[in-house]
């Protein structure tokens, strides 16, 4: 019996001692990898989002390829002359960011980042791309290496630390400056389109118009004589330039400017806005630069006769009034109340229609000031389906010449 209880006292003892040296071994460990794990890559910035004024994108050898930097309110990219950023991209980007988290540990080792895409940015051989951010508690600075689709996500190493991370999503930043631009320059469709003038730099012009809006095709004017055009909606496609136009590259003006030999394209809507293309080679890109004026007084006659035809319209869908109830003191002939009724009928239409014609003057005339703040100082590159409607010619438009026989 002594013995047994002997043994069950060697057990216990035992027992506590490996508990204690578990503890203390667990004590001196680091922190281990769970608690290091769902914690955010970038800290801060989810909350901070409105904060940031800067991004930084740099490649291998310590060359940034995109700055972009905001300014009274106003994000640009430095690499463009200062041209307006992509707010939408930019922010989708710094949302990426701010919603990764450190998902797994990789290596610590500096002989083992390459494998990562982590090495240091200033390897002329790095792989991967530094991201920097200004405007947080303290500046931020991580290099975004290989994207790893089957753990979906990017393997990171942040500014000052050997640890390598697996961090949620691809945090691959877009290495090309003009990406980050705003594209939209304007939005103008072909059915507001009167007629396209196209003087190209040795003095032939080439123009198609619409008599009314409602006409289905252009007619190209000044026809040669005996020629034809190719097909019925030949000329449609110029008036189709301005409709939903991006750019694909810009520059200051400053840097491209317009030479004294460039195609000019002049663009009238029927409602009174003008505007005005000059279209130029450099090396292997065309430039546009833009201008938008107004013609007041086609824009004058343009909502004149808009109004006009609602009020047509207005007084086609009328019913005959109802007579007048005598008996009461609103309705009898020549009272005050009567008198005061007809001269509402009268006065409120004509000050409703003064109003909407001041309306739609203004909304003409702010149209053609935020064109110019769009185009004003920059020469832009356009998508290639757009300047080939842009530098047409009237033999583009035309059947080709029967060869003569030579028999």
């Amino acid at each position: 019996m002594l013995k047994q209880k002997n043994l069950i006292s060697l057990a216990i003892a035992t027992l506590a001692v490996v508990v204690i040296a578990l503890a203390v071994q667990h004590s001196r460990k680091p922190v281990s990898d769970f608690s290091e794990q769902a914690a955010p890559l970038v800290a801060g910035l989810a909350d901070h989002l409105n904060d940031v004024s800067r991004l930084l994108v740099t490649t291998a050898n310590k060359n940034t390829v995109v700055t972009l930097v905001k300014k009274d309110g106003v994000w640009t990219v430095a690499e463009k002359g200062g041209y307006p950023a992509d707010l939408g991209k930019l922010r989708e980007y710094l949302l990426k960011l701010a919603e990764s988290k450190l998902v797994e540990k990789k290596t610590a080792k500096a002989e083992r980042y390459p494998d990562l895409g982590v090495s240091d940015i200033s390897d002329p051989q790095a792989k991967g791309i530094a991201v920097g951010i200004d405007g947080l508690a303290a500046p931020v600075t991580f290099i975004a290496g290989v994207y790893n689709a089957q753990g979906g996500g990017t393997y990171v190493r942040r500014s000052g630390e050997e640890q390598s991370w697996l961090a949620g999503g691809n945090l691959i930043p877009d290495k090309e400056p003009a990406n980050w631009l705003r594209k939209d320059l304007a939005n103008i469709p072909s059915e507001r389109i009167a007629s396209v003038t196209i003087t190209h730099a040795d003095g032939k012009v080439l123009r198609v118009f619409k008599d009314k809006a409602s006409d289905p095709h252009y007619t190209i004017a000044d026809l040669p004589k005996g020629r034809e055009p190719s097909s019925e909606f030949a000329a449609n496609g110029l008036a189709s330039v301005l409709a939903e136009l991006k750019l694909d590259d810009v520059a200051a003006s400053s840097d491209i400017a317009v030479p004294d030999k460039a195609t000019m394209v002049r663009y009238a809507t029927f409602d009174g806005v003008i505007v005005e293309a000059r279209t130029w080679q450099v090396a292997d890109k065309r430039y546009v630069a833009f201008s938008a004026a107004e013609d007041i007084e086609r824009a004058q006659r343009h909502v004149d006769a808009e109004l006009a035809s609602k009020a047509a319209d207005a007084d086609a869908g009328k019913d005959k009034p109802a007579a007048a109830d005598a008996n009461s003191p609103a309705g009898a002939a020549g009272s005050p109340a009567a008198t005061d009724a007809a001269k509402g009928e009268a006065t409120a239409p004509a000050a409703d229609a003064a109003t909407d014609r001041a309306q739609r003057l203004a909304a003409i005339t702010a149209e053609v000031e935020q064109l110019n703040a769009t185009f004003k100082g920059w020469s832009f590159v356009l998508p290639g389906y757009k300047i080939g409607d842009i530098d047409k010619s009237m033999d583009d438009l035309l059947k080709p010449l029967e060869k003569k026989s030579t028999k």
